[in-house]
């Protein structure tokens, strides 16, 4: 397959799209042929890659969206399959934050509501909206993290977050798969970037330094390594991957 023209044709929408990943991921379905939307809470960011990724073509169009408002999002999406003759194609849902990071016993329960209600709730209402504009060869990906599948301190309401994120997952691509529809996540190691920089700055305030490297990787990731694999799940090349966490670690979990 060329995959200059995975996407050609398709319609993708993409979340958290002012980030690192959102905004990597957006511009290898465009630059492979997708048109795509960026939904993000940063309106001024948004329009920021907008502008970068698009230069005013248009393929790419940009919407300032809190993916915890039910009915925003759902209006987000209803607009994108107007435009689109009714049809949504690839859906990388992953809007997140990362919260506080500090003990459990000193995490203040309004700091746990508002990482889930960003992180598993945002991701609900995307594929509670998107999954029925989707047919058959329809694709999700949320965003989960080798935190769905292990702890890790000073992280709690995070990790709660991303297994609850995994378990989404799971149940959507059963409800999903009669029809056609992939729903996987990906679940990306430390990256380099805003989030991981953020986190050490927290760890450093705890007394903490850098967790150091274990498995069989000694760096951080890079975010476009991550960007291929998203690309790749939302791609026809991965018709056989399925309701599952797609791990991109450098052997981390290992």
């Amino acid at each position: 397959m060329n995959g200059a023209s995975r996407f050609t044709g398709k319609t993708a929408v993409v979340t958290g799209a002012a980030g690192d990943l959102g905004r990597t991921v957006a511009g290898k379905l465009l630059a492979e042929g997708a048109d795509v939307t960026l939904l993000d809470v940063d309106a001024r960011r948004l329009e920021e890659v907008a502008d970068t990724l698009g230069g005013g073509t248009r393929d790419v169009h940009a919407r300032a969206v809190d993916m915890t408002d039910e009915d925003a999002v759902a209006a987000a999406l209803s607009e994108v399959a107007a435009r689109s003759g009714g049809r949504l194609d690839c859906f990388f849902n992953n809007a997140g934050i990362e919260g506080p990071v500090r003990p459990l016993t000193e995490v203040d329960p309004s700091d746990l509501t508002r990482v889930l209600q960003v992180n598993v709730v945002g991701v609900f209402l995307g594929l509670k909206y998107a999954l029925p504009l989707m047919g058959e060869g329809g694709v999700i990906v949320n965003s989960g993290s080798t935190a769905s599948l292990r702890g890790a301190p000073n992280l709690a309401p995070y990790v709660a977050s991303k297994h609850a994120v995994l378990g989404l997952t799971r149940s959507a691509a059963l409800e999903a798969a009669e029809r056609g529809v992939r729903v996987c996540a990906i679940c990306p190691g430390p990256l380099e970037g805003r989030m991981m920089r953020d986190l050490d700055t927290g760890r450093g305030r705890l007394g903490r330094n850098r967790p150091p490297a274990v498995g069989l990787t000694t760096r951080y990731g890079q975010v476009g390594e991550v960007a291929a694999a998203v690309a790749f799940l939302l791609s026809d090349e991965a018709s056989f991957v399925n309701g599952t966490g797609f791990v991109v670690d450098g052997g981390r979990l290992a």
